[in-house]
């Protein structure tokens, strides 16, 4: 299995980085892992709404620019679905069962994904109505995705 995560914005504290590199190096022996990062669209403080989705347009782009026809892509969205972990993990299982073997998961920048990012989506997750930094997301969101593999495994790292 391929497992891309591709990301808006560069990752710039050593404690966020050495969180995913030790979840990417515990992954290695259910998937391969690939962290994607493009540039974010530098901004002003304060946008107008149009500005917002400009912005959101550009780096959409810059996201769909690496995603392929045949990956089965995650979008995260506070407007996505809420998983449990073991609904995630059986929904990983099954996607792999059925021929899904890339899988790819987008974080979008501070102001979200574009809605091309969003049609382009297979499925919407949510990890609940919290906004957080999407630097965060990264490491919250490959646990969950290790927390899956140990899951399917029958480990009870989960617990």
């Amino acid at each position: 299995m391929n497992i891309k995560i591709v990301c808006v914005g560069k990752l710039k504290e050593k404690y966020f980085k050495d969180g995913i590199a030790e979840y990417v190096k515990r992954m290695s022996r259910f998937a391969k892992v690939k962290i994607v990062q493009v540039p974010d669209e530098k901004a002003p403080e304060k946008l107008s709404p149009a500005e917002m989705e400009q912005v959101k347009e550009i780096e959409g782009k810059r996201i769909l620019d690496k995603i392929k026809d045949k990956e089965y892509v995650y979008v995260t969205a506070i407007k996505g679905k809420e998983r449990t972990s073991e609904a995630f993990a059986k929904e990983l299982s099954n996607l792999t069962t059925y021929g899904h073997s890339d899988i790819t998961f987008v974080i979008g920048g501070s102001l979200g994904t574009s809605d091309a990012v969003n049609k382009r989506a297979d499925d919407l997750i949510s990890f609940g109505k919290f906004t957080m930094p999407h630097q965060l997301m990264r490491l919250v969101l490959i646990e969950q995705i290790y927390r899956a593999f140990m899951i399917n495994s029958g480990s009870p790292y989960h617990k």
